[in-house]
């Protein structure tokens, strides 16, 4: 019995996390912001070099998309 108590514990202690629900919380958050505003950022934003001409480009389409 001395064996087997050891064994039964260290069995007990491995699977105590096992199918437990992990609980995950997302946040949406709403802006306000219109087409002709993002557009403009977007412009500015490859004026200042944060974005190449490629990504202005891909980001304006898919912009552009959000709000057919």
């Amino acid at each position: 019995m001395l064996v087997i108590a050891p064994l039964v514990i260290l069995s007990v202690g491995l699977t105590s996390g096992c199918g437990r629900k992990q609980s995950t919380t997302t946040t949406v958050e709403k802006t306000n912001t219109t087409l002709g505003q993002e557009l403009l950022d977007l412009e500015q934003a490859h004026e200042k070099g944060i974005i190449s001409e490629k990504e202005n480009i891909d980001l304006k389409k898919q912009t552009m998309k959000k709000y057919k």
